[in-house]
């Protein structure tokens, strides 16, 4: 497979996981202030900022507004095309990573990740954003797992999926410890955390709901949420889909499905960083976590994602050449293979 296709069916991935956890997040949190009245514009702000503060796009969010209101947050979160992780542009980048590599996906899979393009760039997007987010956001999270759907129906499981996969878990186990990483504030810096009370129980419990975890976390610990249980469900279920545990694990499997090496060894950096990080996740416990810092953890953790992301590039994208004329071999296979797409796409 292609360096250019292989990075662009990777990124399709990343940004199409990346647009439904944003409307999770900002749909709960909006949710969330129905519960939470009489906020004061101080503690608005406290509501807020830490969400933007979890994205790692602070200073940009600064650079384009003054405060962090609700209008200031949720625009530049699902709107703003200034900001390049915005539900939006998340959207916009998916769908012109997937039009660069036609050939390698299904007409059924394009028309979708199509129709959301269109749907969240007419105004007809604005006009339900401000009578019924949670309708906006339901859209975007119903046509992402649609694609999800298309994905397993209809894709070939060829090298093309595993790089779809390695984009998908890799995306998702970096969002869930950012939403997890909301609530580390609240938790002491070292130590286990105290029992919650109602209104933190119901910030613990949307977290869950950010995660989709709600239903999934009530089957194993009943209606009680405790902030121990919802980080070792989180980070350490075997059988979630969207733990850290799961995800890195799925990222891992997809790795040597790609190199065809098996658990136990390694023939690059992303799958070492890989197979150490699976370990550490399967032979950690919670009480450890909390004994060097919930948030520590989690900044390392997602270090460490980081560096799977960047050695995988390494691995496959960013090609070593022996010579010039392995250079220009590729170079022209990559360019007939772009002419045969714009030809496919023009048909």
């Amino acid at each position: 497979m292609l360096s250019r296709v292989a990075n662009s069916l990777y990124w399709m991935s990343r940004y199409i996981e990346r647009a439904e956890n944003i409307a999770r997040i900002v749909d709960v949190n909006l949710q969330m202030l129905l519960d939470l009245r009489n906020l004061d514009e101080e503690r608005l702000a406290q509501h807020w900022l830490p969400i933007v503060e979890t994205t790692g796009d602070e200073t940009q969010f600064f650079q384009l507004h003054k405060k962090a209101t609700g209008q200031a947050v949720t625009e530049f979160l699902v709107f703003q095309t200034e900001n390049p992780n915005s539900l939006v542009s998340a959207i916009c980048q998916a769908r012109e990573n997937a039009r660069m590599i036609r050939d390698q996906i299904t007409i059924e899979f394009w028309e979708e990740l199509n129709r959301l393009y269109w749907f969240v760039k007419t105004p007809e997007a604005r006009r339900i954003w401000k009578e019924s987010p949670s309708e906006f956001f339901q859209q975007v999270k119903n046509s992402s797992l649609h694609l999800i759907g298309l994905g397993y129906a209809t894709l070939l499981r060829n090298e093309g999926w595993w790089f779809v996969q390695i984009g998908k878990f890799l995306e998702r186990a970096d969002k869930t410890s950012r939403i997890l990483d909301l609530r580390s504030g609240a938790l002491p810096e070292k130590g286990a955390p105290e029992a919650a009370g109602q209104p933190e129980a119901l910030e613990w419990s949307a977290i869950l709901h950010s995660c989709s975890a709600w239903d999934a976390y009530k089957t194993l610990h009943g209606a009680e949420v405790h902030p121990r249980g919802v980080v070792e469900f989180l980070l350490f279920n075997d059988d979630f889909p969207r733990s850290a545990r799961f995800c890195v694990g799925q990222l891992n499997h997809a790795l040597r499905r790609i190199s065809g090496v098996p658990d136990g060894r390694f023939c690059n950096d992303a799958e070492k960083l890989a197979g150490r990080l699976v370990a550490e996740l399967q032979f950690s416990t919670v009480d450890e976590i909390f004994g060097r810092g919930l948030h520590l953890y989690l900044d390392q953790l997602q270090s460490k994602l980081n560096d799977i992301g960047a050695a995988l590039f390494d691995a496959y994208i960013f090609q070593q050449f022996n010579n010039l004329e392995d250079e220009i071999m590729v170079q022209q296979e990559e360019q007939q293979q772009q002419s045969r797409t714009i030809r496919k796409t023009h048909l």
